[in-house]
């Protein structure tokens, strides 16, 4: 088990740049499985959900060629259909979070598919509930096997385009059926469904592999199959979740920073969320330029009331910022109530937090009040545990802001998510050690 060792209280400058999308990357190089053609897919993050899912398609026997340090092209034309069905599949589908993106592809490419019950964060339950009425719909019948744990899906007679309505936004669950119905029978409408700009990107790669696609950008889309799809060439946005995480890192640090070619057009509501916090951000054409702040104050409801940030469905605030918003909150001037809807395990790491000498109060586990200490009274140093992406960094970013040394263990969970991040983080003025 690796371990960072950070030395708090180092101010940052500078400028970062930050990685490919951690989850558009696993949604386009799954739908590199429809097609038998060269896929080439550039600024790939270079981060271990990534690796274990491009690994996962060399098991399956897709051809991976690493053109440069962030391009791959993919073929599968070669599909080892004994080992797609074999016990090891599933096993290490079932390690992978990421893994539920190929049920989508197998089952249009070759009528059938396992999907396990997938890992990943421990963050509460992760329903899978709309990727398995998503696919029936779309005429698999499934079948709970329970040797493997896993559902079996099979088409017979191929897939067939229908109408449905989803239960929820899933962005996921739309990538799944979205990919399903680019070789489906005619055309598959989908209401409610994920918008976010990783769904965004995975339908225009899709158009450019030959799937007619209206309402991209909506939660109504419309996907007309075809019997074939093409190779095609693909650019990944910059990650909109290190983007956040940046701005987080230095108004806590009190740091003067820039974030290079971040995408700014498709960062929705995240800029603005920071601004309620206090921090002054300015756009600078695709760069965003933070300056240092020695405070920052919360900004209160047009009543005087705590303000609540809460996450939603796109165009709303992705959940995946709310940890890293809660930790700089710690130091704002004001209060502020974080309510993370989604997951009902995300917040139990603000324990940690709160050792550290943060003022946060744990209402349940959807819901907590951050007291600002406006850096009158600095975090102190602490020995934490990362139980998954979003709060490693988020317990990295207070360990950067703290007085003292501290230590994360299970950093591999950062590792996921996070391309390198001591070395990016100490070119530009961070003080963390990597034990391994």
């Amino acid at each position: 088990m690796s371990t960072y060792i950070i030395e708090g209280g180092h101010r940052l400058s500078g400028s970062i740049k930050p990685q490919g999308a951690k989850n558009e990357a696993l949604e386009v190089i799954s739908a590199t499985l429809l097609t038998s053609e060269p896929v080439t897919i550039h600024n790939v993050p270079n981060i271990l959900d990534v690796i274990n899912l491009i690994n996962l398609l060399k098991a399956m026997r897709v051809k991976v060629d690493r053109l440069s340090e962030d391009t791959y092209r993919f073929q599968a034309d070669d599909l080892d259909e004994d080992y797609i069905s074999s016990a090891d599949f599933v096993a290490r589908c079932a390690s992978l979070r990421g893994s539920v993106l190929v049920v989508g592809p197998l089952l249009a490419r070759l009528g059938q598919a396992y999907f396990a019950k997938p890992g990943g964060d421990k963050i509460g339950r992760r329903r899978v509930d709309t990727h398995i009425t998503g696919l029936s719909k779309l005429g698999a019948m499934i079948a709970y096997n329970e040797d493997r744990q896993a559902y079996y899906l099979v088409s017979v007679g191929g897939l067939k385009g229908c109408y449905m309505l989803l239960d929820e936004a899933s962005v996921t669950g739309t990538a799944n059926i979205v990919m399903a119905a680019a070789l489906a029978e005619g055309t598959t409408t989908i209401y409610n469904a994920a918008c976010e700009p990783y769904v965004q990107q995975l339908c225009k790669m899709l158009v450019k592999m030959g799937v007619k696609i209206d309402g991209i950008g909506s939660n109504l889309l419309s996907i007309t199959g075809v019997e074939k799809l093409s190779g095609a060439d693909h650019t990944i946005l910059p990650d909109m979740i290190e983007v956040g995480s940046f701005i987080g890192m230095a108004a806590i640090t009190r740091s003067e920073l820039t974030i290079k070619d971040v995408s700014y057009d498709n960062l929705g509501i995240i800029p603005d969320s920071f601004r309620r916090l206090g921090i002054n951000l300015e756009r600078r054409g695709d760069d965003i330029f933070i300056p240092s702040q020695e405070s920052y104050e919360i900004e209160t409801n047009l009543d005087g009331s705590i303000p609540t940030i809460a996450d939603a469905p796109w165009p709303g605030l992705t959940p995946d910022l709310l940890s890293v918003m809660l930790v700089t909150a710690t130091q704002c001037r004001g209060s502020v109530l974080i309510h993370q809807k989604m997951f009902e395990s995300r917040l139990f790491f603000v324990d940690r937090l709160i050792d550290m000498g943060a003022q946060i109060m744990l209402c349940d586990p959807h819901r907590a009040v951050v007291i600002g200490l406006d850096h009158k009274v600095p975090l102190r140093a602490n020995k934490m545990h990362s139980p998954d992406i979003r709060a490693g960094i988020a317990m990295l970013i207070a360990a950067m802001s703290a007085r003292g040394v501290s230590r994360i263990d299970n950093i591999d969970q950062i590792d996921r998510g996070y391309q390198a991040i001591d070395t990016r983080l100490n070119s530009i003025g961070a003080c963390i050690h990597r034990r391994d």
